[in-house]
């Protein structure tokens, strides 16, 4: 009931014969939630459900991303992926208890969105319209212009104009702006962006913080130029987006592979949650054992693809899930930073769980390091190097 699509086809609903309960989620976005509900009210919405989830979306969906270090194809931070499970999940819950046949989402044919939503409606529910993929609907409304113009017939106010047809979904965790009608060639304009300020004109003083993690979520973050502590989930990344918004930071131009096979452009702007990654990379490197992170790095890589696929409701999913929580149960400690002109610089960490042993790693002191224990392991190592060029040299010889 908030923007342009569900608006549209809640109207198309009811003229289906559909009586429709409609649902908004506050996940961090910047709505109008009262104008929203009085809209749904009169489209003539049977109930109206507007459910306040930013705390579990941060502790049950964006801390386990942290912990995974979550990056989709090394760059996009899942912001809108991360949010889809959370949405629908409270979305079949509301369903089951009013007792309603179907579900219904707003997410096109092409889309991601699509797919997210039905993996999780599906996992927990029977029954979902998808109007995008109904040809009754789609041959009716042919794209955005369409929806644009029935919704001017019918009275329904959209967020959208003819003079600004690019989509945008916004959340605590980002903002993301879907520019389709731009060639890729071209530089997004200024004002798409409203999460981050551009760098250039960002504070020409840095923010000093210093975030405790836990088992690898963080407890507390303490700006040290103002001495300012935050502690609660939700109070910790809406604080992390407001320092890191303020000095440009978390801003991405890229082009991903969606799902369901094509290639589309992404502008985001993910503030807190990148200031978060620089700081749990470092905290956990220094508190993990060195094989147990490479396993874990796999492992984060596959959380990743298969939380942008909306798998999250997957048995394979929630496995890789609990084998990360796992990896986490020492990674604890403290990490100082500053956030200057849309940069993090990590400046040094702390930790009581630290596998850091400056004896053994000291020139000056030998401790339980015996040197000549190098030779061997040097020698050892090098068999499969002297084999392989052996190969090759006889090859060559015979070549």
């Amino acid at each position: 009931i908030g923007g342009l699509d569900t608006s549209c086809i809640l109207a198309w609903l009811k003229e289906e014969g559909y009586d429709v309960i409609t649902y908004l989620a506050n996940i961090g976005q910047d709505e109008d939630f009262e104008s929203a509900r009085k809209k749904a009210e009169t489209l003539g919405a049977t109930k109206v459900f507007i459910e306040d989830l930013r705390a579990e979306f941060v502790q049950d969906f964006i801390w386990p991303a942290v912990q995974a270090n979550a990056v989709y194809e090394d760059r996009y931070l899942l912001g809108t992926a991360i949010a889809r499970p959370c949405i629908a999940q409270r979305q079949v819950e509301i369903a089951r208890q009013e007792g309603a046949q179907f579900v219904s989402h707003g997410a096109t044919g092409k889309g991601n969105d699509q797919i997210r939503f039905e993996l999780t409606c599906y996992a927990l529910y029977p029954e979902v319209i998808a109007p995008w993929r109904i040809p009754k609907f789609y041959n009716r409304f042919r794209g955005r212009t369409d929806l644009m113009e029935y919704a001017q017939k019918h009275g329904i106010p959209v967020p959208v104009t003819p003079r600004a047809p690019w989509s945008m979904d916004a959340n605590l965790m980002h903002i993301s702006e879907c520019v389709c009608v731009f060639v890729f060639q071209c530089h997004a304009p200024g004002d798409l962006y409203l999460m981050t300020k551009n760098p250039e004109d960002s504070p020409n003083a840095r923010d000093l913080l210093e975030i405790e993690f836990k088992k690898g979520v963080p407890i507390k973050v303490t700006n040290m130029n103002e001495g300012k502590s935050v502690d609660s989930p939700l109070d910790i990344f809406s604080y992390l987006n407001e320092i890191g918004g303020k000095h440009g930071v978390g801003r991405i131009d890229i082009v991903e592979n969606r799902f369901i096979g094509m290639k589309s452009r992404g502008i985001y702007e993910t503030p807190g949650g990148t200031i978060l990654l620089q700081a749990h990379l470092d905290i956990e490197t220094f508190t993990m054992d060195k094989e147990v992170r490479k396993i874990k790095q796999g492992l984060g890589v596959k959380f990743s693809e298969l939380v942008y696929n909306g798998f999250w409701y997957s048995p394979e999913c929630d496995f890789v899930r609990q084998c990360i929580a796992k990896s986490q149960e020492n990674v604890e400690g403290k990490v100082q930073l500053s956030v200057f002109k849309g940069q993090v610089y990590i400046l040094g960490r702390e930790s009581p769980k630290s596998l850091y042993n400056e004896e053994l790693v000291s020139m000056d002191v030998q401790g339980d390091y015996d040197p000549c224990d190098a030779s061997g392991f040097i020698r050892v190592n090098a068999v499969r190097l002297r084999e392989h060029h052996r190969l090759q040299g006889f090859f060559n010889t015979k070549q």
